[in-house]
């Protein structure tokens, strides 16, 4: 009896030191790994809560050939969710959500510890506290939780693409159809004829929304080369899991820099109230949706970009760069196509960003964290 509870005080114990070791310094191992779990947590909460919007917001962003009718429309969001509903159920809503998940933990826990280093680094005493430096701290955390994430965020992107039960595929076949696409876009086989790009087949494929332009134009000649992909890209390893990294890394910097430099702004200035001092859940939501919004904005032709990039695999053409995708773009709606889906967008990325530095910041103080 006396070790069962002897066990509890150990662990009590433990956790007290602890908590001590993280509050007296940030560079510590508790401090590091307890910030990061709960980056991940607030970061898996946050996408579950605007799951659905996510998977629209993904068909709209690509031009998928069964939703391109919805895209800039009133209601879009709606009739687009409820055909998905229709169609798949509440699965659908969720479809990829698996992969976003695996994703996601991982991302937002390096991304919200790469913040916090980096903000240690760069500001060291208050009188280093400039936008530049906040900036420059917010976009470092980005970019690193990127790169060591990107394959999962590709695969998401892929299985939520695909709407028809007939193309739904599992997590592993999904991954292993990335991966043979290197062998296409190796394959002589992997450009496209002019008669086979205007087939009746052809046209129906989920893929025909990548190829507004005639195949005899010189951008539907690019998209089929096998030089697509970009030499960056190429040269990593099982390079077809970093398709849309180049553009994604650019992306990157105004997003995160620009999100965590607003947010870190407003949490300041919201310090002088004392009604938003006494709740401080209330400030970490107003602040994160302003932040959401600010950096979606700045950020949000490059995501369209990348999700182009993402699919164009599908077609079986071995990948496009991000000209091609561009030009796709220009071609099918004008310079409006570089913010097809932003207000599902901020539909989107407002209560997400707003959730998850809110959940962040709760965790924080629930597992006493300066």
């Amino acid at each position: 009896m006396a070790d069962n509870v002897a066990g509890p005080s150990r662990l009590a114990v433990a956790w007290r030191r602890s908590r001590e070791r993280a509050r007296a310094d940030k560079r510590s191992w508790d401090y590091v790994i307890t910030s990061g779990v709960a980056g991940g947590i607030a970061g898996c909460v946050a996408k579950t809560s605007i799951a659905p919007l996510d998977r629209v917001k993904i068909l709209f962003q690509t031009s998928n050939a069964d939703f391109q009718k919805y895209a800039g429309t009133p209601m879009g969001l709606l009739h687009a969710t409820a055909k998905i509903y229709r169609d798949n159920g509440v699965r659908g809503l969720l479809q990829g959500h698996s992969a976003t998940l695996l994703r996601i933990f991982p991302y937002a826990g390096v991304k919200f510890m790469a913040y916090e280093w980096a903000e240690k680094k760069l500001i060291p005493t208050p009188d280093k506290r400039t936008p530049g430096r906040f900036f420059v701290a917010g976009a470092f955390s980005g970019v690193t939780s990127v790169l060591l994430t990107y394959p999962l965020e590709l695969v998401r992107v892929r299985l939520a693409y695909q709407t028809s039960r007939a193309e739904r595929t599992s997590l592993r076949a999904a991954v292993r159809m990335i991966y043979h696409e290197a062998d296409v876009a190796a394959s002589p086989s992997a450009s496209v004829s002019p008669s086979s790009a205007s087939s009746p087949a052809s046209a129906s494929s989920p893929a025909s929304a990548f190829s507004p332009a005639p195949a005899s134009s010189p951008a539907a000649t690019a998209a089929t080369r096998p030089g697509g992909v970009s030499a960056f890209t190429r040269a990593l390893p099982l390079y077809p899991f970093y398709r849309g990294f180049s553009i994604s890394l650019i992306g990157m910097v105004p997003y995160a820099g620009v999100s965590f430099l607003t947010y870190g702004s407003l949490r300041r200035r919201a310090a002088a109230s004392a009604w938003l001092a006494a709740r401080p859940t209330t400030r970490d939501l107003a602040c994160g949706a302003v932040a959401g919004a600010v950096s979606q904005t700045a950020s949000y032709p490059f995501e369209v970009l990348r999700r182009r990039m993402q699919v164009g695999g599908v077609a079986g053409r071995g990948g496009i760069s991000w000209r091609e995708a561009a030009r796709d773009i220009v071609a099918a709606r004008g310079w409006r196509g570089f913010y097809v889906g932003l207000s599902i967008g901020y539909l989107k990325v407002v209560p997400m960003t707003s959730v998850s530095f809110a959940t962040w910041q709760l965790l924080k103080r629930l597992f006493e964290l300066p």
